[in-house]
């Protein structure tokens, strides 16, 4: 059977994350349900990574198997008609070899996480920022990060049901930057633990807010203790931005 990789863009505030769960409706769940509306077979949807409940994503990447040689622009518009009830876009669909996949081919993931930064609530934006009412100062949030850059171990930034055989990560690229009220932190690694970019994120807004210095997000880092890692930043604010593969890229 051909092969699809499928470039997906969700509201993740509908869902209870990424992957299948008992106790709600996962993307995972809603495009595995349109694959069969479509070809009217059982076929499972690997995705690149997963996303917790309330994560959005511009860029989440999947493959999938199916027994039609339909060209891939109709198989991207099939799969967004049965997927029309749902804040789901199938972007783009190539057909791929049978060796690619979504997850163990990859080799990087870059998300970004989005602040509003002003003393006004979100409106329009409402469910897609973290709102922080409190003045940030991005350049301070943007050099102390540069201390998560490397290869570090991450424990202090890891959630407690991380399920990863090891807390030790390489993170490529990080950069905080400010565009109006917004401020946007970017991340680039070529996996990251569970919870991670959120808990930088919330230890990062403690540096913009003037409550932590450099100094204590490295005692942080070098705790490997979450306890000493700040708050968790809410899932609302994350987006998964891409995946870059040896020679395909989302």
């Amino acid at each position: 059977m051909p092969r699809f990789k499928l470039t997906i863009e969700y509201d993740g505030g509908p869902f209870v994350g990424w992957q299948r769960q008992a106790n709600g409706l996962s993307v995972q769940e809603a495009l595995e349900t349109a694959v069969a509306g479509y070809c009217q077979v059982d076929a499972v949807v690997h995705g690149s990574g997963r996303t917790d409940s309330g994560v959005h994503a511009l860029g989440q990447v999947a493959h999938v198997d199916l027994p039609r040689h339909d060209p891939p622009g109709k198989v991207r518009d099939a799969l967004n008609a049965h997927l029309r009830r749902h804040p789901i876009s199938i972007r783009q669909v190539e057909q791929v070899d049978e060796d690619f996949h979504a997850r163990f081919s990859a080799r990087e993931r870059s998300y970004v996480y989005r602040i509003l930064n002003r003393r006004s609530p979100p409106a329009l934006d409402a469910g897609r920022v973290w709102w922080v009412g409190a003045d940030l100062d991005a350049g301070a949030m943007h050099d102390a990060g540069q201390i998560l850059v490397g290869h570090h171990d991450f424990s202090t930034f890891r959630a407690k049901e991380c399920q990863a055989q090891s807390p030790v990560k390489t993170l490529d690229e990080l950069a905080v930057t400010r565009e109006g009220e917004e401020v946007r932190l970017f991340v680039r690694a070529r996996s990251f633990l569970h919870h991670q970019v959120r808990n930088m994120a919330g230890a990062l807004k403690l540096v913009g807010e003037g409550k932590w210095t450099a100094d204590d997000l490295q005692r942080a880092l070098d705790a490997r203790d979450r306890a000493a890692g700040g708050p968790t930043a809410p899932p609302q604010g994350l987006y998964f931005l891409s995946v870059r593969y040896p020679e395909h890229d989302a």
